[in-house]
This record gives structure tokens, sequence and C-alpha cells, in this order.
């Protein structure tokens, strides 16, 4: 194997770029605009500048890396193509990645994955779950993301949408619309917007119940610490949030009988008032062989995207 591999994190504002060894060592990161003007025809070209001046710095042929990794926002075919237009990259994809970049790096290597399935395989190789062969990862941010590894590979799925955790459906009847069209998905209850939402919604069908949060302008960290300083309201939402969380992950460890489950995201920095109650409901939902499967917090953070991208490309 060649000496070293990068990796790309595809955001809507910027792209987070790695230089790692094959070996896994992070030897620099940095970021790069993400340009969405023109359907984002200039984000590729962009992407290659970025490998090639850091690879005329440091030095480095092309002879010498064995290829890039990138994550993107969407679903991905064959670690290799975008099949669907990613709303927030301005309307940029349905594109063969990994032959387009590939080309504008003189034939280096290029496999893509789609984000949250890239940062559960960066966290299985040097995060939390290192050591571990199936594991899945859910990212609880502004939407609900989630990354499937069963036997060390990405669970991609026939249309490339395996993993999209935060799109199970855990209320038939919820009348308030997703982002993605449908009604009563996790993302719904469980994302940081979710949880505003919920608790908004707690307030006005609770208007004489005392609560820290009411005629506040709260995000979902005010929740959940209203919740740790003893606020009843609070309290509630966030029981219910866990409940429904624990519910679908329950679900999805009688489908992949994961070695663990991974947390991330902004969300996940609520800590042990977050974690309790799931690692509790989650055990009242389980099949019996699955209750005591670890539900812990990941550990690389924004980094895990660029680690589980280079992990694409040196594989086993």
């Amino acid at each position: 194997m060649k000496e070293y591999a990068f990796g790309i994190d595809l955001g809507g504002t910027t792209a987070k770029v790695g230089l790692f060894t094959t070996a896994g060592a992070l030897l620099e990161k940095w970021e790069v605009p993400t340009d969405t003007s023109n359907a984002g025809e200039h984000i590729l070209g962009n992407l290659a500048k970025a490998v090639k001046d850091k690879m005329q710095e440091n030095g480095i042929t092309a002879e010498q890396v064995e290829g890039v990794g990138v994550g993107v926002p969407g679903p991905v075919l064959d670690s290799r193509i975008v099949p669907i237009v990613c709303a927030n990259l301005g309307g940029w994809g349905e594109r063969n990645v990994s032959i387009q970049l590939s080309g504008l790096l003189d034939g280096i290597k290029v496999l893509v994955g789609n984000d949250a399935d890239v940062a559960a395989l960066g966290e299985i190789w040097m995060g939390c779950a290192k050591g571990c062969r199936s594991a899945v990862m859910v990212t609880l941010g502004t939407g609900v993301g989630g990354g499937v590894i069963v036997n060390g590979r990405i669970i991609e799925g026939a249309h490339g949408a395996g993993g999209e955790i935060g799109h199970i459906t855990v209320n038939p009847h919820e009348t308030a619309v997703c982002g993605c069209g449908k009604h009563g998905c996790l993302e719904q209850y469980s994302s940081a917007t979710g949880v505003v939402r919920c608790m908004k919604k707690l307030l006005d069908e609770n208007p004489d119940t005392p609560c820290t949060l009411r005629g506040t302008d709260f995000a979902a960290k005010d929740v959940f610490d209203a919740a740790r300083a003893g606020d009843a309201l609070a309290a509630r939402e966030v029981d219910e949030m866990t409940d429904i969380l624990g519910m679908a992950l329950a679900s999805i460890a009688s489908t992949t009988d994961p070695e663990m489950f991974m947390v991330g995201g902004g969300v996940a920095r609520a800590g042990d008032v977050l974690f309790n109650p799931l690692r509790e409901h989650f055990k009242t939902y389980a099949f019996s062989s699955c209750r005591e499967t670890p539900i812990v917090a990941a550990t690389l953070g924004n980094d895990a995207g660029i680690y589980g991208a280079v992990r694409l490309i040196v594989g086993e």
C-alpha cells in the first residue's frame, strides 16, 4: 500500500480535508469553502485543487497517494455515484463523483460514501467503536443522520439510502411534515430542531405549568440544561424524545444486531441527561438478546468524516 491518502467531508458551507498516512495517522487538516454557485459546478474542481496544492506543498507525488475518499450529503451507489441532487449543495449531484474527481486528479483513485455512513466508518476504524466489526452511528444534529456498518462494510442499499435512520416512521399520526415530505419521521422528534419543536408544543399544551424556558428563544441545548436543573416540563420532553429514539434504536438492533450504537452530533453533547434515559428506554423496547447493546458517545467529533473517507480508500 502507498504512503498517503486524503479524506474529504463535503458540507454545504465548507469541505473538511485531511491528509493521512494509510495507517490512519492524521497529518494535517484544513477547510475549503464549498462553492454552490451554478448548481455546484466548481465543487469538484476546487476539491481537486485543494488536494493537488497540498501534495505540491509537501512534495508528495501521485505515485505516493493511495487515493482520495469523499463523504457527501446524499445517497451514494457503489462507492462512486451520487444518484440525486443534493439540495444543500446548490443543486449539485447526479454524477459519478469517482470518475470525475479522479480525472481531475490525473487518475488518483477516488471512492465516495454518504457522509453519515462515512462518519460511522471513521468511528469504527479509529474512534469509539475501534475493534468492532458491526456498529450503527446515529448523528443528532439539525437532522438525524445514520450509518450502518455490518462486518466492516457500509450498508448502502439498492438505492443508496441504507442508514437513513432519521426517516424511520415513529409516529404515523403526526400531522406536521418532515423535511423529506413524510410525516412522523424520527428526525421530527430527536433532532435538535425536533426537540425545540416538541418542547414548544408541550409549552403550548400546558400553559399553566411553570417552565424556565417559557417566553425565551431556546435551543435544544437549553431544553437538556433545563431538564438537568430539574425543570419538570423540560424533563418530560427529554423523556419523550429519548423514548422515541430508544424505540427506533431497538428496531434497528432487531434488524442489524450491532455490537454498539454510536451517538454523535450536537445533541449528543448533552451527556448523561440524554444517554441515561435513552439506554433505559432502549432496553424496554429491545429484543431480549440485544438489550445490553452499548449506546455510547462518538469520540471523533467533526473529524469522523475525514477518517471514514480515508477508510474507504485503505479498506481492510
